[in-house]
């Protein structure tokens, strides 16, 4: 019978292994895949969705520098963005 590492109830199968008592039973792969899904859980029920940009290293630099000249994160200085950009009239988003 093979022990599978995100087996809580049979940690010990196969006797104590000598050393320092473990202080987390699950391997780190494990114990990062389980922070992650609460993290995202989290993010979720306050309403965040996640978004995924591909762009040139180029504009990661000019956002970045805008970023700290207004010393807000990226999320941040986006979302402030959008919202100016719809708070400005129509007529003069129009306008050429």
């Amino acid at each position: 019978m093979a022990k599978a590492s995100s087996d809580r109830n049979t940690i010990d199968l196969f006797g104590k292994s000598p050393g320092r008592p473990r202080t987390q039973p699950l391997t780190r792969k494990d114990q990062l895949k389980i922070n992650k899904r609460a993290q995202r859980e989290k993010e979720k029920a306050q309403g965040l969705k996640r978004l995924e940009l591909i762009i040139e290293q180029e504009m990661i630099d000019k956002l970045d520098k805008l970023c700290e000249i207004n010393g807000l994160k990226r999320a941040e200085w986006l979302t402030q963005q959008i919202n100016k950009s719809l708070a400005t009239p129509k007529n003069t988003r129009s306008k050429k």
